[in-house]
This record gives structure tokens, C-alpha cells and sequence, in this order.
């Protein structure tokens, strides 16, 4: 019996902006990464790398040129923290 061999995800450069894009703009990690169908890890991972201008998308390219620009606007200041915010209780 052989095991299938698990495929990784590949995610391109722009859906990894707009994740981290929401999360800067105030959402949850939590919440966008289930919004969207992904870990919470490789989100949270993503904002550190936004934030360093180290992310890059599918096939291992860096943004460069307006890309760059974008994931600087993207990325959260450097002694931020994010922490998950609760919905107000009704």
C-alpha cells in the first residue's frame, strides 16, 4: 500500500496581498484565514514576510516595481502586534 503523495498549495502574489491587505486593514487573522480557505499559519506567516518585503508568490518570484510599493503599504509597523479581535456581543 502507498501513501498518495500530498500536494502543497501554491497561492499567487496578489491573492497574498489582499489576505494581508485585510488583515492590516483590521481583521483578524483567524477570521481571514478561514474567510479565504487557508491556515492560519501560512497568514500569519505572510504578514511577517509583508512586513520584512521578503513575500513572494507562487513559483518562488518577488514583487518588485508597484508590487513592492504595495506590500510596504500592506505591511503592519514594525513593533505591531496583530491580535484577534472579537466580534461585540448583541
Amino acid at each position: 500500500m502507498t501513501a498518495a503523495k500530498q500536494v502543497r498549495a501554491q497561492y499567487t502574489q496578489e491573492f497574498k496581498l489582499e489576505a494581508v491587505r485585510q488583515v492590516s486593514a483590521g481583521q483578524a487573522i483567524a477570521v481571514v484565514a478561514k474567510v479565504l480557505g487557508i491556515p492560519k499559519a501560512s497568514l500569519g506567516n505572510w504578514v511577517r514576510q509583508a512586513a520584512k518585503g521578503v513575500l513572494s508568490g507562487a513559483g518562488g518570484e518577488r514583487a518588485g516595481g508597484q508590487r513592492q510599493r504595495l506590500l510596504q503599504l500592506a505591511a503592519p509597523s514594525a513593533g505591531h502586534r496583530w491580535q484577534a479581535r472579537r466580534a461585540p456581543q448583541r
